[in-house]
């Protein structure tokens, strides 16, 4: 149920209910913030506090608040839901804690949270265990301690759940426009997804920022992310829980590399929501999709006056998804009439000093670099704080630079504390993005150039599975073949007397032992063998029963490809480098199913073995057609048994010039009884 927030976000009246600092806390935040419209409150003691004499109840209003602030015990505070809920009140605010986040300290918390939205029904809630929300641009917030909000006309939008962070972030002294922040508690009933497709209806809004502890409801993250689309207001997301220490027994190689982390960024991808690992990333993505939104292309331009700020520059990009493309002729011939023939024409690109201080010529010499190819024109410009008065020009060149080319453009600080206060604001109304600090210039620049377009098709949504068992790997082949999946031709053979029955399998051969779920580790997989040499092999191997396949000898290389259960965010399809030394390579991609064609080829150039599948140093390049369909056999094998699936791999996926075979296969899957091989 979509719950209409408007009144609670954007109040024309509030109530404070309860006493103490907290309480007279937020009305003094509203007053100092220019908040107009009438502040009533409810407590026993009548006494006024900030010059507001107190009702006894809540019956006792005059008429009826857009929003609340319920600053009482969590007991209280649900008998107030209650009450508030009744008289039509459009939405409160939750400031107490001892809910659902105090379980493991008392049993009957999680009890009292499921009353607390018993008795708010239709009406919303933000927390508990929250302190609330600051609307900048009206001047409405029910905030109970001071902030650093200013009154802005636009600006972004950042939620999260802690209201620890949610402070510090509104001290941020980066010139960031904040239009509102909101604390999301313990959402009980109102979900971070719900708070900020609410938020997309104020057409002031440049930018969404969320600090995500997780997801929820999987549905509800995809409708936000198709208005988010359809407004043309970028998201941004800060999530947490990258380090997980302690991970669900797995058997498969694709659930020890995937993990919660792997969905979790699998579904920020999905939905085209770009991902930083930082605060002060994260305000500086903010501000560059502010000013420019999403940027064109990942190809920079770098300007700076130092031979050593150009190639730290060029270093910090280095492990990030940036280019710096080669100068093209018109390029350099503009840069050689403005700086003559002593400057080596490169970007990165130092130009020296020989225009400094000169705005005319600057301009000159940097509107080269703004080529329309470039996503992003990056000035390196240090302020010094004790006299800048000589980088006023450098200020001028790159607001001109900006006006004149029309490309986006941002002057970056190496040093965080290099950018004054007073130039980012100017800079900024300029449409110019001050960023403080290198390293974060190139990650938010990575970021804002490679947001990957949003799908209208929605993620599976995993339910609850049974207790899975592992398949046999003929069993798990059998599947995967009646799903398109290439197989090599085999047949199980139940002892070393029996290996008659593999007559029918051309040479050279591969031996197995079954009922492992990982052979080769075991020492029960035996390549290149003849049908003379089985029996004797097969003694050295520990097994109930044997597989013996044609081996595929002409391999250009090998993959992993797997599907993992993933209760928190959908199926979860894994590409990667394959055979014996998955884990140790950690080369993978993860999406979402189901995929498309494009999805999987786009996925798989992303690998750092994809020059080998491509034909390395004219080696035979692997048919990217065949792997592609085998990765959509999978896929169709999960999604026709996704009640019943838990985990699907392939490893390896053998590719060669001209197919892509399983080499082995693994399913874990809710299916009955293991079933002896036949």
């Amino acid at each position: 149920m979509a719950r209409n927030l408007s009144r609670l976000l954007h109040p024309q009246s509030i109530v404070v209910i309860g006493g103490g600092e907290w309480c007279r806390q937020v009305i003094v935040q509203a007053v100092a913030q220019g908040y107009v419209g009438p502040i009533w409150r409810v407590h026993p003691d009548p006494a006024p506090v900030e010059g507001i004499a107190a009702h006894a109840t809540i019956a006792e209003l005059p008429v009826v608040p857009d929003a609340a602030f319920i600053g009482v015990n969590r007991h209280l505070t649900v008998r107030a839901v209650g009450e508030l809920a009744r008289r039509g009140v459009g939405g409160a605010v939750c400031f107490a804690s001892g809910f659902s986040e105090a379980v493991a300290e008392d049993a009957q918390s999680a009890d009292l949270q499921a009353d607390l939205v018993q008795a708010a029904g239709d009406m919303p809630i933000l927390g508990p265990n929250c302190y609330g929300f600051i609307n900048a641009l009206d001047g409405a917030l029910l905030w109970p301690d001071q902030h650093g909000c200013a009154r802005v006309e636009t600006g972004v939008a950042i939620l999260t759940q802690s209201s620890n962070i949610a402070i510090n972030l509104t001290m941020q002294l980066r010139s960031l426009p904040l239009a509102y922040v909101v604390t999301c508690g313990n959402m009980a009933q109102t979900s971070q997804a719900e708070i900020a497709t609410a938020l997309l209806e104020d057409r002031r809004i440049t930018a969404i920022g969320l600090h995500i502890e997780g997801f929820g409801d999987v549905a509800a993250w995809h409708a936000l992310a198709l208005k988010a689309q359809a407004k043309g207001v970028p998201l941004i997301a800060l999530k947490v829980g990258a380090s997980e220490q302690a991970r669900q027994a797995t058997v498969s190689h694709t659930a020890s590399l995937a993990g919660s982390e792997a969905g979790a960024a699998a579904l920020l991808r999905r939905f085209g929501i770009a991902r930083v690992h930082d605060l002060p990333c994260f305000l500086e993505a903010l501000k560059l999709l502010h000013v420019s939104g999403p940027l064109q292309s990942n190809a920079l331009s770098c300007i700076s006056c130092s031979g050593g700020e150009a190639s730290l520059a060029a270093d910090t990009a280095a492990d990030l998804n940036l280019v710096f493309p080669p100068l093209q002729d018109s390029q350099k011939s503009d840069l050689e009439m403005a700086l003559g023939p002593m400057v080596a024409l490169s970007n990165p690109l130092d130009y020296h000093t020989y225009v400094w201080g000169d705005v005319e010529q600057m301009t000159a010499a940097w509107l080269p670099m703004a080529a329309a190819h470039i996503g992003l024109v990056m000035l390196i410009i240090d302020y010094p704080h004790t006299d800048a008065s000589a980088w006023e020009a450098a200020t001028q060149a790159a607001i001109a630079v900006r006006a004149e080319a029309g490309r986006p453009v941002a002057v970056v600080a190496t040093l965080p504390e290099l950018m004054p206060l007073d130039v980012s604001a100017r800079l900024l109304a300029a449409g110019v993005t001050p960023i403080c600090g290198l390293r974060e210039a190139m990650v938010v620049s990575e970021a804002a150039a490679n947001m990957t377009p949003l799908q209208d098709v929605a993620p599976l949504v995993p339910g609850a599975v049974l207790p899975p068992r592992l398949l046999y790997e003929a069993e798990a082949k059998d599947l995967l073949r009646a799903h398109g999946v290439p197989v090599p031709k085999g047949v199980v053979v139940p002892s070393t007397a029996d290996f008659g029955l593999a007559a029918g399998i051309t040479a050279p051969l591969v031996l197995k032992g079954l009922g492992l779920a990982h052979k080769s580790e075991a020492g029960a997989v035996r390549l290149n063998l003849t049908h003379d040499s089985l029996a004797c092999v097969a003694g050295g191997i520990v097994a109930e029963s044997f597989l013996v396949e044609e081996m595929v000898e002409d391999g250009v290389a090998e993959l992993l490809v797997g599907v993992t259960r993933d209760a928190a965010h959908g199926f979860v399809l894994t590409l990667g480098a394959g055979g014996v030394m998955t884990e140790l390579w950690q080369d993978t991609v993860s999406l979402l199913l189901p995929v498309t064609e494009a999805d999987v080829q786009a996925a798989i150039k992303e690998l750092k073995t994809y020059p080998l599948l491509a034909g390395y140093r004219g080696r035979p390049a692997a048919d990217i057609t065949a792997i592609t369909a085998a990765i959509m056999g999978l896929q169709a094998c999960v999604i026709a048994h996704q009640s019943t699936m838990n985990e699907a791999e392939i490893n390896p996926l053998i590719c060669t010039k001209d197919r892509a075979v399983a080499g082995d296969a693994l399913i874990m899957m809710a299916a009955g009884p293991p079933q002896k091989e036949t």
